[in-house]
């Protein structure tokens, strides 16, 4: 869905939840692949049997990225991402697993450049079973409506 919001229009607390996107087998080679992080906690089944998790895991990087893809469904005329901030891997994602994304807005501030603000995103991970896997901070840059 396109949406033009302006900085003037986001409020803090504003909360929205993304849909449900499960982890597969397939996500976790092709990424390897695309990263060139073979790790065995991620490829080797059999290795993994010997470690405290017992079992494939999928990539940090991985889960980040579906993470951010499901915040996607919402795209905003009027902002881009400026970067992302205090990225932490809460807990382990394994196949199977289907992680939903909640946003936050946590802060808004003016940009140095005129005609623009700085709304910072607070980006929660969880499993199905409600468990925090990821989180960060997204910043985006965002027009304002006057400018």
């Amino acid at each position: 869905m396109f949406v033009k919001k302006y900085f003037e229009e986001f409020t803090l607390n504003e909360v929205r939840h993304t849909k449900g996107r499960t982890v597969t087998e397939a996500d976790i080679v092709i990424h390897a692949g695309q990263s060139g992080d073979f790790f065995p906690h991620h490829m080797d089944e059999e290795w993994c049997k010997t470690q405290p998790f017992k079992k494939r895991i999928a990539h940090g990087t991985l889960i980040f990225t579906i993470a951010i893809g499901l915040t996607a469904d919402l795209v905003n005329e009027v902002s881009m991402t400026y970067g992302y901030e205090r990225l932490r891997f809460i807990k382990p994602v394994f196949i199977g697993d289907t992680i939903r994304v909640t946003i936050t807005i946590k802060d808004k501030k003016d940009h140095k450049k005129p005609g623009f603000g700085l709304v910072t995103e607070l980006v929660e991970c969880f499993n199905q079973q409600q468990e925090l896997v990821m989180l960060c901070e997204h910043i985006l840059l965002v027009n304002k409506k006057d400018a």
